[in-house]
């Protein structure tokens, strides 16, 4: 299939997990892809996977001053954007008395403010019409226990979708939010948990799932791609939830 031919794609956070394969099923379907990451050893593997074509962009996603130099990039490249799924984010979970102001700044950095000004930089790129779509979660609907911050910064990023749908989409720019549930990535080991508490902690989670199972990164990197081609042209403004039924059942 070739739902994304010729459209020129960035996906935050590509180096691994989900946007690592978003980046492979909109490959697959005709996109030309930029990636993005923080880690320059792992962008460079996730590039050796998806091959040459693919632009890697070391960039901190929580520096919005990195956000303008990476939109500067990518108009230098290309000179337009027709999909953006901006997928990067801080998951770091804890008890809501052990945080200090630092770590609730950098999680709010990178899951709020860094894809407020990334969007903000990227706008002259922007086609008309082009997709742009947020990562949220559905921890923004529910009340996980040590998930405070996480949440509060994933329901912003989802309020924000749905502002700049309203601000944006006479210019022919459709926002929308995405939103998985728990899902098998190498987050879960990113949450802040001690190692020897991850495998417990997974099955409480998957326990919330009422299909019984977490989800997988394909099952997330499909509705991205739906939501990045036109076959969701009359989908604007909404909330995509892909989590097992956790938010709704």
């Amino acid at each position: 299939m070739a739902r994304l031919q010729g459209k020129h794609t960035l996906i935050t956070g590509g180096s691994t997990g989900i946007g690592l394969e978003t980046a492979r099923q909109f490959l697959a379907e005709g996109a030309r892809v930029a990636i993005t990451g923080r880690d320059p050893e792992r962008l460079a593997a996730a590039q050796a996977q998806l091959g040459p074509e693919v632009l890697a962009i070391a960039s901190d996603a929580g520096d919005p001053a990195a956000q303008r130099a990476l939109a500067g990039q990518l108009g230098r490249a290309w000179g337009r954007l027709d999909a953006v799924f901006v997928n990067a984010g801080d998951v770091t979970h804890g008890p809501f008395e052990g945080w200090d102001e630092a770590a609730y700044d950098r999680l709010m950095a990178t899951n709020l403010k860094g894809p407020f000004f990334l969007l903000q930089a990227l706008l002259p790129l922007l086609a008309d019409p082009s997709s742009v779509i947020l990562c949220g979660s559905v921890s923004a609907h529910i009340g996980l226990p040590g998930s405070a911050a996480y949440a509060a910064s994933k329901a912003g990023l989802l309020s924000l979708a749905r502002t700049l749908s309203g601000e944006l989409h006479g210019r022919g720019i459709r926002v929308n939010g995405l939103s998985p549930g728990p899902v098998h990535t190498p987050a879960f080991g990113k949450l802040g948990v001690p190692a020897g508490e991850q495998a417990g902690l997974l099955e409480r989670i998957a326990a919330l799932v009422p299909i019984g199972r977490v989800g997988e990164p394909r099952e997330i990197a499909a509705a991205a791609v739906f939501l990045a081609s036109d076959e969701s042209s009359f989908v604007v403004g909404s909330e995509l939830l892909v989590d097992g039924g956790v938010g709704n059942i």
